[in-house]
């Protein structure tokens, strides 16, 4: 992991300084609210449906668990609402049935990051302060910014991967951070970066997406994708460079985000994005960033040029902690595997939690925040305190966060799999779900966020509920299910084999299904947004719908065929019938709805 120097303490420490003297200001009326809102978006904090929701950055998804501590220290002494904002959120929430409101937790994003979505805004710095002791804070998790760079969970331990790009990413981090110039772009900005074979960091779906790769002479460089994302117009993004010097990243980067700056959309809110300006220019987008770039080095090139001392003095951080030597020196223990009834569930969690190394005496291990009774990566206090256990005994003091709302151990003595089970399996973490059916992608939809059209967590717990078979999971094999309480796609549900999109009609929750979307992973293929399957559909049906689907491609599936390549062979007609025929029968009366979706779709009635 990257090591914070003096001068990366001091910088992070004087900026929660600056935020409480904002703060303070704003509470006194010095600073008005409209004033004092673009500054605390800076530093990650912003004002959602019912209280204020703190974005904590983890840059690339890697955090120590002294850090860990300190996110189950902000959860269980700030994540706390007073008794009145909590009861008119209950009482706002009540023809909904019952709210998902709980409070001592963190959530895990889909851009890697923590959220609290209960701190009280009058604590805000003294929770600044806090992560400043742990080298924590929430710069640049908001606003119209370059935002906080992710990566591939399994960066700089994956058998596929070629390059280790974490490195690279710590130093855009630096050039990007209160970048004087991109402080204030017409919209926010994302950089995803890998550097294996396979694409676990949905690079085509980002603003800006890197690979890192050799040529033909074993040089270094960069595959520079621009133009991607998600939201109301889902568009891949487009290759610029298929070879880029590594060196030369930065000139290049501030290249594109000068022409973005220069030439993108600031009438529109909704034609903002990078990835419009891609679209309606085409090749004269492309011509400029060029000739920004030549600008660039002609005129004093050797500003940004990565030196290869600074490379060297970055990736020394990145080192293998000395497990990796231990392991692969040490003699094989011979493990105690689980026998008896438990055999089989420890079998199951071998196969879907556990992931190979480039070390061979050791592993990667996947903790499933995934659970019954609790929103997709939503963690309390006392379960990140643990996984900071889990991660000093079993994986030399690190966690990642993964894009799929989960936390991975990187360092895991094969040997030590059976404990590493039985000490997760007593935490509720080891559920053998990873890359299934119910290991979705939600986001916090209409129960917490201010912009969602509808909720997400209570779809994602009825599923969730009537999936609870794992022999059923198995059977369903591989499936991204993902879902979304709005047009902004914090759910990714473009991406999703199966995804599930919020919409509001005349104040009523109804939601677009969709099918066959990708991330660009190996599993699913070059990335596309998947197919609307057709109008929407009401809240109670969702469930069902997600159950035809899957029903239709338990029918008509070739042996060993998953469920996107289904998708893929038959086309989306087959699964439109399904979903059209739950449409029918749920309104002909023949169903019963769950209760807490049958409160809500009785609501405006």
């Amino acid at each position: 992991m990257y090591q914070y120097t003096d001068f990366d303490r001091q910088f992070i420490r004087q900026r929660a300084a600056q935020h409480r003297d904002q703060l303070e200001r704003n509470l006194k009326g010095e600073l008005s609210d409209d004033e004092f809102r673009p500054l605390r978006l800076q530093n990650g904090w912003y004002i959602q449906r019912y209280a204020p929701m703190l974005r904590v950055a983890v840059p690339y998804g890697e955090l120590a668990s002294r850090q860990l501590r300190v996110l189950a220290q902000v959860a269980r002494e700030f994540d706390q609402p007073s008794a009145a904002v909590h009861q008119h959120a209950s009482a706002t929430q009540a023809g909904l049935g019952t709210p998902h409101l709980p409070v001592g937790y963190g959530h895990f994003s889909t851009r890697q990051n923590v959220q609290f979505n209960w701190i009280p805004l009058a604590k805000s710095a003294d929770v600044m302060d806090l992560l400043a002791t742990a080298d924590m804070h929430g710069i640049q998790t908001s606003g119209n910014c370059i935002r906080n760079i992710t990566s591939d969970a399994l960066a700089g331990i994956a058998p596929d991967e070629d390059i280790d790009p974490r490195p690279y990413a710590e130093i855009m981090r630096q050039w990007s951070t209160l970048h004087p110039e991109f402080a204030f772009l017409p919209r926010k900005f994302k950089i995803a970066i890998t550097g294996a074979a396979e694409d676990r960091a949905a690079i085509a779906w980002h603003d800006v997406g890197l690979q890192l790769r050799r040529n033909a002479l074993g040089h270094i460089g960069f595959k520079v994708l621009v133009g991607g994302g998600m939201g109301r117009t889902p568009m891949i993004a487009s290759t610029l460079r298929e070879f880029l010097p590594w060196n030369q990243i930065l000139n290049y980067l501030e290249a594109v985000v000068r022409v973005y700056n220069r030439f993108g959309r600031r009438d529109n809110l909704y034609k903002a994005r990078i990835k419009i300006l891609v679209k309606a220019e085409g090749q004269r987008f492309v011509d400029e960033v060029e000739a920004e770039f030549q600008s660039i080095l002609n005129h004093d090139g050797a500003a940004h040029a990565i030196p290869q001392a600074e490379l060297d003095r970055v990736s020394a951080s990145f080192m293998p902690p000395p497990i990796w030597d231990e392991a692969s020196s040490a003699v094989p223990a011979v493990a105690i595997e689980p026998t008896g009834k438990d055999a089989p569930e420890y079998q199951r969690w071998l196969k879907q939690n556990v992931r190979a190394h480039k070390n061979p005496a050791l592993r990667a291990v996947t903790l499933s925040f995934k659970r019954l009774g609790h929103a997709p990566g939503d963690a309390t206090a006392d379960q990140l305190d643990a996984a900071a256990d889990l991660a000093d005994r079993f994986s030399a003091g690190e966690v990642r966060v993964t894009h799929e709302q989960n936390l991975l151990l990187p360092w895991v003595r094969a040997t030590d799999l059976p404990a590493l089970w039985q000490a997760a399996r007593s935490l509720g973490v080891a559920k053998a779900n990873i890359g299934l059916l119910t290991d979705m992608i939600t986001c916090p939809g209409g129960d917490l966020c201010a912009l969602a059209n509808a909720r997400s967590i209570p779809l994602a717990q009825a599923i969730t509920e009537r999936y609870q078979d794992l022999d059923e999971l198995f059977d369903i094999g591989p499936v991204d299910l993902h879902i979304s309480g709005c047009m902004n796609s914090c759910g990714h549900h473009h991406t999703g084999h199966i995804g599930v999109l919020g919409v509001d009609k005349d104040g009523r929750e109804w939601y677009q299904i969709s099918i066959g979307g990708s991330d660009g992973s190996a599993l699913s293929g070059e990335a596309v947004p998947g197919k609307v399957i057709g109008p929407s559909f009401a809240a109670s049906e969702v469930t069902d719908v997600v159950e035809a689907l899957l029903d239709t491609y338990r029918e008509q599936r070739c042996a060993g065929e998953t469920f996107i390549a289904s998708v893929r062979r038959l086309g989306v007609a087959p699964f439109k019938l399904a979903a059209n025929a739950v449409r029918h029968e749920t309104r002909d009366g023949d169903r019963a709805l769950p209760e807490h979706l049958a409160i809500a779709e009785t609501l405006t009635d």
